[in-house]
């Protein structure tokens, strides 16, 4: 076998990304994701591609913040994870796949080929979470009306609102955060994601009971790639009415009140109670994506 060559690509050979079919056809999948040349690698055999990845950043990002495609070719299992060894980026590998995909045998051997991969190159899987992806089609919920909305323009008291959600959460990512660094962190890197949205702040809404007692927020969101959920979250001490659900609704309808032909969603798959009121609200499973990252895997 002739030796592998492994670079970065360009404006000029930016289209070699496109030379390697892909049977999960991940580019329809991912038709509104942009990526730049400078942060797609190919790895080549013989002036052929043979494995490729694309990282992806927002548009004022000076790094990329995911790996959000991987493929190989067929028997070139070891290019691709040396493709990613040689990278210089570190961060979480997203494995966007068909909702449903264990049960389809060309879509389960193409996603269990793409984790050998990620395996081979040091990363492990972190959490599975169901993608959705609301339309007009899916017709929208109406509001229950329990709630009252407000605007809060402090970030300090968003922050406080966000360490007291956090302080009980099934989220993995807020869990390894608190982990890390404890309620601030969690609730710090929301509000940094949160900022980092191209969306005005003054959607960030509080919700209250009619007595004033505060309920949690929800955060209609845009993100590069269009209108999504950004936070749903319910204090402690309110969780057990079903609030979560008012909550999604509201950011629905906020979302559409704005002129959202689409509305993208997310959530751990080990999160039923957000799970359900997704499914609830008429927010369906469109893709699967399972987070992998680097470091050791936890038992």
């Amino acid at each position: 076998m002739t030796d592998l060559v492994i670079r970065a690509l360009g404006e000029r050979d930016a289209h070699l990304f496109d030379s390697l079919p892909d049977p999960l056809r991940v580019g329809e999948a991912m038709s509104h994701v942009t990526f730049r040349p400078e942060w797609q690698r190919v790895a080549l055999r013989d002036g052929e591609v043979v494995a490729r990845a694309a990282w992806w950043g927002g548009p004022e990002d000076t790094a990329p913040l995911s790996l959000n495609w991987l493929d190989v070719a067929e028997g070139e299992e070891e290019a691709g994870a040396e493709l990613l060894r040689t990278s210089p980026y570190a961060v979480e590998y997203l494995l966007s796949l068909p909702a449903g995909w264990r049960d389809d045998p060309v879509l389960l051997t193409a996603g269990e080929t793409r984790l050998r991969v990620a395996r081979a190159a040091g990363l492990h899987p972190f959490v599975e979470r169901y993608q959705y992806r609301w339309t007009p089609d899916c017709g929208l919920p109406e509001r229950p009306g329990r709630l009252v909305f407000r605007p809060e323009p402090d970030d300090a008291v968003i922050l406080d609102v966000l360490r007291r959600v956090h302080s009980s959460t099934l989220d993995a990512h807020a869990l390894r955060a608190i982990e890390e660094g404890g309620l601030d962190q969690a609730a710090q890197e929301e509000l940094d994601f949160f900022h980092w949205c191209p969306s005005p702040r003054n959607w960030w809404q509080l919700a209250y009971t009619p007595g004033g007692e505060l309920v949690g927020l929800h955060i209609p969101a845009h993100n590069p790639s269009g209108p999504c959920i950004g936070f749903i979250g319910v204090v402690p001490e309110q969780r057990g009415h079903g609030y979560a659900y008012d909550l999604l609704v509201e950011c629905t309808q906020v979302l559409v009140a704005q002129g959202a032909e689409f509305i993208a969603g997310a959530t751990d798959q080990g999160n039923f109670p957000m799970a359900a009121n997704f499914a609830r609200a008429g927010h369906p499973v469109v893709r699967e994506r399972i987070h992998l990252v680097t470091g050791p895997s936890k038992p």
